[in-house]
């Protein structure tokens, strides 16, 4: 984080990236000064209302975040910026979004939790467009002409107005990660008793193992002696109304929906109490990690690794097995993860797999048949991507194996 000091002064010529939080009413003009150099302007955290036309003078900005500021219209200014490629604009007040405020070259486009109820049409002539996050408004319906977005590939659309699942999405061959949770068409009132139904006096919470959009995991542990649980437990407490995928409450919902299987993170117990959420689970070994890395700015959908790292064809055909388990276990209870991924996978050093993170996952029971088969195979495309991401990391020698080739040709099929 800088500080508006050292950007008045001159000490950040030159630099590419910029992130500013100062309870910023204004956009400090000395920013323009970094027309030559600044890639990545991030301004989140501020009192923002509008952007000046003068920003169109940063030639090489690539990326502009400005979340949770008070923008109550998406600048046109950012349409006029030729080389714009991702916005982030989550948690402002946004009720209109014009054409003339989509850059050509737009690639990442976030407006989750903000007040739009519509979108402009201009929005299918942004080739270019390979992500879109619009969780948390109030749409009715989506742009007719998102169909056009043929790079499309992560659609985030839950917690709005939405009447009818979008059939628009039909038409996207590329599209492999959806979640559509807590629409009016999608809602389900059901209550979900496949576990237990407990009190948060319980447990103690101890030390916080790790977050993410929709919630704290931390490690915790029984106030009594159980017969029932294990001793080893971990809770995931849900926080905020709405997260970048959804609801909180349709997130607990549909893992309890998809119930138990070996290489999913066991749910124990739910508690359903004012202003708190939580599901109760056994805890995992230490022994297991992160597959991969989230996608970067770079590489926008996809997954990441850390540099040199590698995996014997053995190792990678295990795993793939195991998610193909999950995958049918998953379509097998009508859920949706809608965020499948090695980022979200958890390996042991033998390759056995947990997986988990329903923060995206979508019920879809209440749709037709050949909807459900759509989002099937959107979600195929997703284990398609998973299997090619871990064969870019397959160790060398093992690159002309017949099962990496037998694995390649599962991706291709996937694909369709």
């Amino acid at each position: 984080m800088h500080t508006l000091a050292q950007l008045q002064s001159g000490e950040l010529a030159g630099i590419q990236r910029l992130s500013l939080a100062a309870d910023l009413r204004e956009f400090p003009l000395e920013i323009l000064s970094l027309a030559d150099s600044l890639e990545i302007l991030d301004l989140s955290n501020n009192q923002l209302t509008t952007l000046p036309a003068s920003i169109a003078q940063l030639k090489k900005l690539k990326i502009i975040f400005a979340s949770n500021n008070q923008f109550t219209v998406l600048p046109d200014v950012l349409g006029e910026c030729e080389n714009l490629e991702m916005v982030g604009f989550k948690a402002n007040k946004i009720h209109t979004v014009s054409a003339s405020s989509l850059p050509a070259k737009l690639r990442w486009l976030t407006l989750t939790d903000n007040h739009m109820e519509s979108l402009p049409e201009a929005l299918g002539k942004r080739p270019h467009l390979q992500k879109l996050l619009l969780a948390g408004n109030r749409l009715r319906e989506l742009p007719e002409s998102l169909r056009q977005c043929k790079n499309l590939e992560l659609l985030r659309i839950s917690a709005n107005q939405l009447s009818a699942f979008p059939a628009q999405v039909s038409s996207l061959p590329k599209l492999a990660w959806i979640a559509f949770s807590g629409n009016p068409f999608s809602r389900c009132s059901d209550s979900l008793q496949s576990v237990p139904l407990i009190s948060s006096s319980s447990y103690h919470v101890e030390n916080v193992l790790g977050q993410g959009a929709s919630g704290i995991i931390s490690k915790a542990t029984w106030t009594e002696p159980q017969t029932e649980f294990p001793n080893d437990i971990a809770v995931k407490v849900f926080k905020g109304k709405v997260t970048s995928d959804g609801y909180p409450e349709d997130e607990m919902q549909a893992c309890l929906k998809v119930g138990s299987h070996p290489n999913l993170v066991s749910s124990l117990a739910q508690v359903k109490e004012v202003d708190y959420l939580a599901l109760v689970m056994r805890l995992i070994p230490a022994q297991f990690h992160n597959l991969g890395l989230p996608p970067s700015l770079d590489s926008c959908t996809r997954d990441t690794f850390p540099a040199d790292f590698t995996l014997s064809i053995e190792k990678i055909a295990k795993v793939i097995e195991q998610m193909r388990g999950v995958f049918a276990h998953l379509h097998a209870a009508q859920v949706c993860h809608g965020d499948l991924y090695a980022h979200n996978t958890l390996v042991d050093e033998q390759a056995n797999v947990l997986f988990g993170d329903f923060g995206a996952a979508s019920m879809y029971h209440m749709l037709s048949e050949s909807q459900q088969q759509l989002i099937k195979r959107i979600e195929g495309r997703a284990l398609a991507y998973f299997i090619d991401d871990l064969l870019k990391v397959c160790a060398q020698k093992d690159s002309q194996s017949d099962q990496y080739q037998l694995l390649r040709r599962e991706a291709q099929q996937l694909l369709g």
